[in-house]
């Protein structure tokens, strides 16, 4: 569990504020995981039962896992449309590159925030170090998707460094602001649709009142467990909880590490087909044929100038 940072505001949150219950709960979601050789990523979202969260339509844990020296994360240059990706980091580090001219180190704690748009194409790999020194790498890649009116917006990359995002305290309680708006705090970067994202760590048995203001609330376990209603839920959970209830949830003897993300209903039904978001099938075939075409020099996608010799095929 992290320890209180020295620019923590103190606040305070309702201290009578009723445990939830099993009634409060829409769904609880065990991810499925996917072994990729090297580390293990747990899927989310889309869940065949809830394929969105406020506008989160994918999240992913990746991690943890302890990579040797030599060992790297190589994920190739690869397109998005319609989407914006959150990169969010417990421990290690990776290297974003994009069509933009982007060069990023992504490190614990800081906001990546990446609008694809009308399309973007970028790669995530170890940096030279850790490449060679080995490291521990944990943390989460969620997608949301794009309002209708923003899904052709001119692609963006945003970074936050970890000590510019606002953190809450209360007691047995710290609350890192990462994306929009909660308990009163507002985030640097506030996404294109009112936006949840709060990384909480809770003290043993501490009590954290969920905010009440936002359409849709869910609470991902990162590490140790909850108490809900006589039940135990665990590290790589989620709770999805039913809207306007004014609830708490209750860390369990050994505390507990949670991400809370929801806010604002999307505009409507998304598709997703490969790396592809959209309110329209016909977008995602357009955008199919062009990744597909590979023509970098007169296409809709370009590749990384500094990364562009290789990709994902289709």
């Amino acid at each position: 569990m992290s320890t209180i940072s020295p620019q923590s505001t103190p606040i305070s949150l309702p201290a009578d504020r009723a445990p939830a219950v099993a009634e409060d709960i829409a769904i609880k979601i065990v991810p499925r995981a996917r072994d990729l050789g090297d580390f293990v990523v747990k899927r989310v979202l889309p869940h065949p039962q809830r394929q969105m969260v406020g506008p989160f339509i994918f999240f992913d844990q990746m991690g943890p896992a302890q990579f040797r020296p030599g060992q790297a994360v190589d994920v190739r240059p690869h397109p998005h449309i319609g989407l914006a990706t959150v990169t969010y980091l417990l421990s290690g580090s990776l290297q974003h590159k994009d069509s933009l001219g982007v060069t990023q180190d992504i490190t614990p704690g800081a906001l990546n925030f990446m609008v694809a748009g009308r399309g973007i194409t970028h790669s995530e790999r170890t940096p030279p170090a850790p490449r060679a020194q080995g490291q521990h790498l944990f943390g989460l890649q969620t997608w949301m998707a794009l309002p209708k009116a923003k899904e052709e917006m001119d692609p963006a990359f945003l970074h936050t460094p970890a000590e510019n995002l606002p953190i809450l305290t209360d007691k047995g309680l710290e609350l890192k602001v990462i994306l929009g708006r909660a308990y009163g705090a507002t985030a640097p970067v506030q996404g294109h649709s009112d936006t949840l994202y709060v990384d909480a760590t809770l003290a043993p048995g501490a009590r954290l009142p969920l905010p009440d203001d936002h359409e849709d609330r869910a609470v991902y376990v990162v590490e140790g467990h909850l108490n809900i209603d006589q039940e135990t839920i665990g590290a790589g959970q989620m709770l999805v909880f039913k809207e306007g209830r004014p609830v708490a949830v209750t860390a369990g003897p050994n505390g507990a590490r949670l991400l809370l993300c929801g806010g604002e209903v999307a505009d409507g039904p998304r598709y997703i087909s490969w790396n592809f978001v959209s309110s329209s099938k016909d977008r995602l075939e357009d955008a199919i044929a062009a990744w597909k075409a590979a023509d970098w020099d007169n296409g809709p996608f370009k590749l990384p100038p500094h990364d562009q010799n290789e990709f994902i095929p289709l």
